[in-house]
C-alpha cells in the first residue's frame, strides 16, 4: 500500500480526477492523507467529498474552510468572512439544502492532525515550542507562523526539525504565496497547498519517494 498527501481541494473536481489519474492512485489499495479545505472557492465540493469517500483507505484532516461549512449546515448561517473566502460556492454546491449526513459525519469525525512513522499532518501549523497535543485548535485549522519560521530557519539550518518530528506536511498556505507552483520543503516542513483555488494547481504526493503529479 502506497501512501499519498494532498492539500487544499477546494472545490476542484475535475483536477482531482486529473491528480488521481496522473498518479496511479488506487482508491481501493493505496492511502490518502488530506490535509483538509475540500471545500469553497471552486464550485464542485459536493462532488469533491463524494469522491473523496470512495477512498477505501482514507484519512481527512479538518481544515478551517470545512469548519464553516460545518457551521453553515448546523446553524444555517453564512458569515461574511465565509462568504469572502468562496462559502457561496461551497452553498450553490449543494443547492443550499446543507450536507448529506455522510458529508457531515466526515469532518465531524475528522481528526486535527495525524502522526505516522514521526511524520505529522495538519492543515494549518502547531505550536513547535509545545507540542501538537498542547496547541489549540484555533492555530491547527489557521496557523500561517510553522511556514514563516521554517522558511526563515532554512537558508541558516536545513535539518532543523520542528516539533522532532522527521517530516511534517501542512495545507492552509499557498505555494503561490511566495512564487512558487509546486510543493516546497523548508527544514523539515513540508508546504503542500500549491494554490487549487487560487489561479494555482493540485499536487498529490507519494508520501516516501517525494514524487509528485499536478493538474494541469
Amino acid at each position: 500500500m502506497k501512501t499519498f498527501v494532498i492539500a487544499d481541494i477546494h472545490g476542484a473536481h475535475k483536477v482531482l480526477l486529473e491528480c488521481f489519474k496522473k498518479s496511479g492512485f488506487d482508491k481501493k489499495k493505496d492511502r490518502l492523507i488530506c490535509l483538509g479545505d475540500v471545500c469553497d472557492r471552486g464550485w464542485h465540493t459536493k462532488e469533491c467529498v463524494d469522491e473523496l469517500l470512495t477512498v477505501r483507505n482514507l484519512i481527512y484532516i479538518l481544515g478551517n474552510h470545512d469548519l464553516w461549512a460545518m457551521e453553515w449546515n448546523l446553524y444555517g448561517q453564512i458569515s461574511k468572512d465565509w462568504q469572502d473566502n468562496g462559502g457561496l460556492e461551497t452553498v450553490k454546491s449543494y443547492k443550499g439544502q446543507g450536507l448529506p449526513k455522510e458529508h457531515m459525519r466526515l469532518f465531524a469525525k475528522a481528526p486535527l492532525w495525524y502522526k505516522d512513522k514521526n511524520r505529522l499532518f495538519v492543515h494549518g501549523g502547531f505550536d513547535s515550542e509545545r507540542s501538537v497535543e498542547e496547541t489549540p485548535n484555533q492555530m491547527l485549522l489557521w496557523d500561517r507562523t510553522l511556514l514563516n519560521q521554517a522558511q526563515d530557519l532554512h537558508n541558516v539550518s536545513p535539518d532543523w526539525k520542528f516539533g522532532g518530528y522527521d517530516e511534517i506536511f501542512i495545507g492552509h498556505t499557498p505555494t503561490t504565496t511566495f512564487g512558487e507552483d509546486v510543493p516546497k520543503k523548508f527544514c523539515n516542513v513540508w508546504a503542500m497547498d500549491t494554490g487549487a483555488g487560487h489561479m494555482g494547481c493540485l499536487t498529490i504526493m507519494d508520501v516516501e519517494t517525494k514524487k509528485f503529479w499536478q493538474s494541469e
